[in-house]
């Protein structure tokens, strides 16, 4: 029989730090660590690494964020044969607090680290390192071993979809990352990937079309990454809309020139095996003069919460069906200056940022819930929708006071579940716990 999920969708007001949020917005962490799955095994196996963010240093220029590279939620498996595992990165990234924009030559995105998400995780741009070669008539780098052209640069997202797992990551020699929106497959409206089924996980953050999207990350050039949706209007004005890429694909059928007219070394023909979008020079750039539509480097400048004054803000996109859209996340260029880094130590002074304030009182205006489905059958769910930024405690209960379960709902995660299959029938309490206050929520079990 069919699970019947209960759903608590849940929102917090951000909290006003006296840094700025390039330092304040670092999920950091101490005591959670990570988990993973393998090929053939649903039951996650827990990891020894913590996740997540473990300090936060900053001077007058600079952010110093020391991470594993590990989320909270589970990662894998990997089914398209990536042997890896996510592994401990012991890393330590300095992100200026002074972005500034490129008035010369753009800076391409590169493989590798574009940028880092506020879990500690990071960001890739939309390449794998495959390439088509002409002279082999297939397609060459990366995993395949050889060289392609270089021309015809394979697009990650979609060929490599049969390797994400169900939080839409993967690792590369063990450096666990995001090319994309990093919510989990099973919260999109139209579902492209089965993994969550028998291997669920969630994500980041969860997309909630009425409310601004939280801050998620940032890019190697300092500048913030959002995720799908925003005010209209840059000036934060105008209904919450989701932000949309400028890249749309061409109407091709061979691949021999790019969008700007030049002739090149011609790839594959448009076909089912190789179909449009399969190549980042499938896409070309639309300029357009909606408020909401972003510029070349999927960004846009705008006034968000967290900066009142306006920035310069890059956008996880995604299209109406909430599935991934080109670029992504960044580019194909850096708006800013790139002078982010992966460094081996800090050789400045610094300050280490240590958070006081948790999750805000769950007040009725500020932790809204809404049920749905209701009743419950076999299983309960319970969704945070937006980004969490600490830890709350869910505990099951009776009408009695009984406690029947408890679970934690993890920082940079979105859904924990409560199975009641085994449960009578009736009326049951499901209370919520922050480090300030709590609140109850009743739910009905039938079976």
């Amino acid at each position: 029989m069919k699970s019947i999920l209960v759903l608590f969708t849940c929102f917090t007001l951000q909290l006003s730090y006296a840094q700025g949020p390039a330092i304040t917005s670092w999920l950091q962490n101490s005591t959670i660590k990570g988990s993973h799955y393998v090929n053939g095994n649903s039951t996650a196996i827990a990891d020894t690494a913590l996740a997540n963010i473990r300090t936060v240093s900053y001077s007058s220029n600079w952010v110093y964020i020391k991470t594993n590279g590990v989320p909270t939620y589970t990662t894998g498996p990997f089914l398209d044969g990536n042997p890896s595992l996510t592994t401990a990165q012991n890393a330590i990234f300095k992100i200026s607090l002074n972005p500034v924009k490129n008035t010369g030559t753009p800076s391409p995105t590169t493989g590798g680290n574009i940028g880092q998400f506020i879990n500690g995780v990071a960001l890739f741009d939309y390449r794998d390192g495959v390439s088509w070669s002409n002279t082999a008539n297939a397609l060459k780098g990366g995993p395949l071993g050889g060289m392609g052209d270089n021309v015809w640069n394979r697009d990650a997202v979609v060929a490599e979809k049969k390797g994400f797992d169900c939080s839409k990551g993967h690792p590369a020699m063990g450096n666990y990352h995001h090319h994309q929106n990093p919510s989990a497959f099973k919260l999109d409206r139209q579902v492209i990937s089965s993994i969550c089924n028998l291997y669920d996980a969630d994500g980041l953050y969860a997309i909630d079309t009425t409310k601004h999207s939280p801050l998620i990350g940032f890019a190697a050039d300092g500048f913030p990454i959002y995720g799908a949706y925003a005010y209209r209007n840059i000036n934060g004005t105008g209904a919450i809309t989701r932000i949309k890429s400028a890249y749309h694909l061409r109407a091709i059928s061979v691949r021999n020139q790019y969008a700007n007219g030049s002739n090149v070394t011609a790839g594959p023909a448009v076909s089912s095996t190789y179909p449009l979008g399969y190549f980042r020079e499938d896409y070309e750039f639309v300029q357009d003069t909606a408020q909401d539509v972003l510029d070349a480097s999927n960004g846009r400048f705008c006034i968000t919460p967290e900066y009142p004054n306006g920035i310069y803000c890059y956008f996880a996109t995604v299209d109406a069906n909430w599935n991934s859209a080109y670029p992504y996340v960044v580019g194909p260029n850096f708006y800013g200056v790139k002078n982010g880094a992966k460094v081996n130590s800090i050789t400045e002074p610094v300050t280490q940022y240590k958070p006081t304030t948790k999750v805000q009182a769950l007040s009725d205006d500020a932790f809204e819930c809404l049920l749905f489905p209701n009743p419950a059958n076999h299983t309960l769910a319970i969704q945070y929708k937006g980004l969490l930024s600490s830890d709350l405690t869910l505990q099951l209960m009776d009408l009695q006071g009984q406690l029947l379960q408890t679970k934690l709902l993890k920082q940079g995660s979105t859904i924990v579940y409560f199975d009641v299959e085994t449960l009578y029938a009736g009326n049951y309490i499901v209370l919520i716990q922050s480090e300030q206050q709590q609140i109850a929520k009743r739910i009905s079990i039938q079976h």
